[in-house]
């Protein structure tokens, strides 16, 4: 974690706005939903969005979703958002030595073609906003328009999420895991 303690301490659950406790019902909430709801119009417009990356919308594959964000979570350094990420990707079939070696991008070994265009397009987005010509090309080679799409909106999305995470310190729930925690934490 960049923090040691929140700049913005998590809505209690008697704090939350009506609106977001019906959004949510029931659900224990995570900490980064309960740091967002300080802003509730800011929360029910990035769900929506989120919604549509983290899988109601998405044509990538959970797995190629996952090994982007995963990436982006370890260029970004954000321990929270890798730690949520880790979890969601062991679900999809990724193997924790398969998350190890995310940290690695393109340069270790085992990765699929289409993977190491994944790993290498969003190394491009997190470091210049842009993938070059012939990564693109690797990619067409895999994916289809409205995959690449939801890779690049998929990966500027988690960008996003990682600067709000790192720069409001929300914290690690108790129970999370932090298999292979991004390299400076």
């Amino acid at each position: 974690m960049r923090l040691d303690e929140p700049r913005l301490a998590p809505l209690e659950p008697e704090e939350m706005p009506a609106d977001i406790v019906e959004m949510f019902g029931d659900t224990r909430l995570l900490n980064i939903f309960r740091t967002i709801a300080h802003h509730p119009e800011l929360m029910k417009s990035w769900m929506v969005f989120g919604g549509h990356i983290l899988g109601r919308g998405t044509t990538l594959s959970p797995r190629d979703r996952e090994i982007a964000i995963l990436r982006v979570g370890s260029l970004c350094r954000s321990g929270y958002e890798w730690s949520q990420h880790v979890r969601i990707a062991l679900g999809c079939g990724i193997s924790e030595e398969e998350i190890v070696r995310i940290h690695e991008g393109t340069a270790a070994e085992g990765w699929t073609d289409a993977e190491r265009s994944i790993l290498d397009a969003t190394d491009e987005l997190v470091a210049d906003a842009f993938i070059t010509d012939p990564t693109w090309k690797r990619l067409s080679d895999h994916y289809d328009t409205q995959q690449r799409m939801d890779l690049v909106f998929t990966v500027g999305q988690y960008n996003l999420v990682s600067m709000a995470l790192n720069t409001l310190g929300v914290q690690l729930e108790g129970d999370a895991s932090r298999l292979a925690p991004p390299p400076g934490d």
